[in-house]
């Protein structure tokens, strides 16, 4: 009787044993491998072509606020920079803290900084609706071949070029430019 009832359930597990295999196969090939294979590939673009930066401080605000969470492009050439352009880069005067701030003034130009806020680069007026202005002294800062000028949007508050020992931040120092914020959800796209 034992035998009898062996071999009645030995067809039963082999068609079980057999069904999960096939499901366990599916599983793997329609499922695991695509999304290890899309972690690869984010790992390898966040390691190589994007870094991930979240900014900590109000002196780019309102374009960019505490907390935002940003795709940064290190594949970015700054010699294709152009002023208004949001970049990342490292501060020798900070110990080499990454900060975010717009690029104001390019290698060779005049930037005059005005008691009432207003920025002038070789003599033309900048037109800024992005920053806040803030009033202070008369500045002029003539940027060296191979260094950029880089100001926060939020003047009032933002520690930058204005007040840094050196002002000129080198082209080697550039990480990347900012592309685009993907978090909070409510604020996600393209940073301008």
């Amino acid at each position: 009787m034992k035998n009898f009832l062996n071999d009645l359930v030995k067809p039963l597990t082999d068609l079980t044993d057999s069904n999960m295999w096939r499901k366990l196969r599916y599983f793997f090939k329609e499922w695991v491998f695509p999304v290890a294979i899309a972690l690869i590939i984010v790992l390898f673009l966040n390691k190589f072509v994007f870094i991930l930066v979240t900014v900590p401080t109000g002196s780019m605000e309102d374009t960019i606020i505490p907390g935002d969470r940003l795709y940064v492009n290190e594949l970015f050439d700054v010699d294709n920079s152009k002023r208004g352009d949001i970049l990342v880069f490292k501060s020798d005067e900070l110990d080499n803290k990454r900060l975010v701030k717009r690029l104001i003034g390019l290698p060779g130009e005049t930037v005059e900084i005005k008691r009432d806020g207003s920025i002038y680069v070789d003599g033309e007026k900048l037109k800024e609706p992005y920053a806040a202005s803030s009033q202070g002294e008369d500045k002029v800062f003539v940027i060296p071949e191979s260094f950029y000028f880089f100001l926060g949007d939020n003047r009032p508050i933002s520690y930058d070029a204005r007040y840094w020992n050196e002002p000129y931040i080198s082209e080697d120092k550039v990480i990347g430019k900012v592309e685009f914020r993907f978090f909070p959800l409510n604020r996600i796209g393209e940073v301008k």
